[in-house]
């Protein structure tokens, strides 16, 4: 699960296994990449900066094209290794995960045909300005294990589309298909070493690629523990860092909103890949009127919902990713009912055929106190708090009460109610009337504890770049009329033919 320049490579490291969380099998097994291989890959990296950072932008884009083109070749080879190793639906990965990724590749392509600046001007009389957008460098990259093919790509193709190389970390839980990407690119003509992956834990392969010298950049996707942690070893170099960390995301339901929609987007939203998405909705804030008929039309759906293979296309529901997260979920949901809270569905495991797989049961919570661990942390699974609320301030308020600040949505047919509401939330992307949608072609990424820096679009690329300002003197005189601070230039010799 290592590739390095171009081609496979052995860890130094214990023997690692991906497992198939549906069944608790064995899908892979591999020797883990140590300090010296992660120091191989950015030696890789650095080696092929200087011509993939000069090659022009159409080089980067054919390549982008060529890789594009070779996934959506192999899409089903793809989404049925995604969905062995992280437990997802195959509807899941056929039908997001794979048709996403691709079109981030198309849109790169796109966009790295353009890595223009501020235009010229004199904004000194004697003087011509312009502005450069430069590849940051060598950018080490660490991946989560929820979406490794799309982070993969959210990682890696800003990145090179702007001219940087790259050595990824994906998660060790789930780093198949990162692999399979790197190789594909291969492939499609990227130069050996410009995409490098290196998998290992974060102990040891995480903290030898943030921490090592030849590293300009890092970028981070995971919890804001995590996250904090990467931070921490970065500033030791003075590093440039780009984090997208945990989140809780609010779901806030008016009076006036479509009922029957507020009902199956908090459905849809909560349990999307299980609920282990930090964009997903977790805490619905249901106005009185409305609050009864909400819990009973999501008890009742999730109650409807088919866990089961992932293989299997009549399955809406995965396990989680291993049976310890799985167990992890279930703590929050126990400690919850400790202090007063109320499950109206789900808080198991479920029993019978699914027992051997880490599944968990579609969640709903009621009841709970708005300062309790359940409603304030990260839970990353198929659990729903909902709360009520009686007037607009009030629902804005709790809405608003978290640390994070990644994602947010508001229900309501009143455009007024909307525009207050997308005003004053601080949170990166605050959906309309639904809950989870994402595109290319628009930024993703957080306020506070959710972390800095965007992933996706034109802005991204940006944050793989550096800027420099370029002066040129125009006048061609020896003697500037800024130098009189240095020297008294009436009582210099004049440079012959000045």
């Amino acid at each position: 699960m290592q590739w390095i320049d171009g081609k496979p490579a052995i860890g130094g490291g214990g023997e690692l296994s991906v497992i198939n969380p549906a069944n608790g099998q064995s899908v892979e097994t591999f020797r883990a990449a140590d300090s010296v291989l992660v120091n191989n890959a950015v030696g890789a990296a650095k080696k092929a900066f200087p011509e993939w950072s000069s090659a022009s932008p159409v080089v980067r884009s054919n390549a982008l094209h060529n890789l594009a083109q070779i996934l959506e070749d192999r899409s089903a080879e793809f989404a049925r290794v995604e969905s062995e190793q992280t437990g997802k639906p195959i509807r899941l990965s056929t039908g997001f995960d794979l048709p996403g990724t691709i079109d981030n590749i198309r849109y790169f392509a796109g966009v790295s045909r353009d890595s223009s600046a501020q235009a010229q001007n004199e904004y000194s009389p004697d003087h011509t300005s312009s502005l450069r957008r430069e590849a940051a460098g060598v950018v080490g990259s660490i991946a989560p294990w929820n979406y490794p093919l799309q982070m993969a790509g959210w990682k890696i193709l800003p990145a090179v589309a702007a001219g940087c190389t790259i050595v990824l970390k994906p998660s060790e839980l789930t780093p198949i298909t990162s692999v399979m990407f790197a190789q594909a690119a291969t492939e499609a003509g990227f130069p050996d070493g410009v995409i490098n992956v290196v998998t290992g834990s974060g102990r040891e392969a995480g903290e030898a690629l943030v921490s090592h010298p030849d590293v300009d950049m890092v970028s981070f996707t995971g919890s804001t523990s995590t996250g904090r942690r990467v931070m921490q070893i970065a500033a030791q170099s003075a590093k440039r860092i780009h984090l997208e960390l945990g989140g809780k995301a609010p779901f806030l339901v008016f009076d006036d909103s479509d009922l029957e929609a507020a009902i199956h987007g908090a459905v849809a939203a909560s349990l999307i890949n299980g609920g282990q998405d930090c964009t997903a909705a977790t805490r619905a804030y249901v106005q009185r009127p409305l609050y009864e008929d909400f819990i009973a039309g999501v008890t009742a759906l999730f109650e409807g919902i088919q866990l089961g293979d992932p293989m299997d296309l009549a399955t809406d529901l995965g396990p989680l990713i291993s049976s310890q997260h799985r167990d992890r979920v279930h703590g929050f949901v126990e400690r919850a009912l400790t202090h007063g809270a109320k499950v109206h569905t789900g808080g198991r495991a479920p029993s019978g055929s699914l027992s051997s797989g880490a599944y968990y049961q579609p969640t709903l919570i009621t009841g709970a106190r708005q300062d309790s661990e359940i409603v304030q942390d990260e839970i990353f699974g198929p659990v729903l708090v909902a709360l009520p609320f009686d007037s607009d301030e009030e629902g804005l308020a709790l809405a608003a009460d978290t640390p994070y600040g990644l994602a947010a949505s508001v229900w309501t047919r009143d455009i007024y109610r909307a525009g207050i509401v997308t005003r004053s939330l601080r949170a990166g992307t605050v959906w309309v009337n639904d809950h989870i949608p994402i595109v290319s072609e628009m930024p993703h990424g957080g306020f506070g504890a959710s972390g800095f820096g965007k992933d996706m679009s034109a802005y991204s690329l940006q944050e793989y770049t550096v800027l420099k300002h370029v002066m040129n003197e125009n006048t061609g005189k020896a003697r500037k009329d800024w130098h009189r601070t240095i020297f008294a230039i009436e009582n210099r010799a004049t440079t012959k033919g000045n």
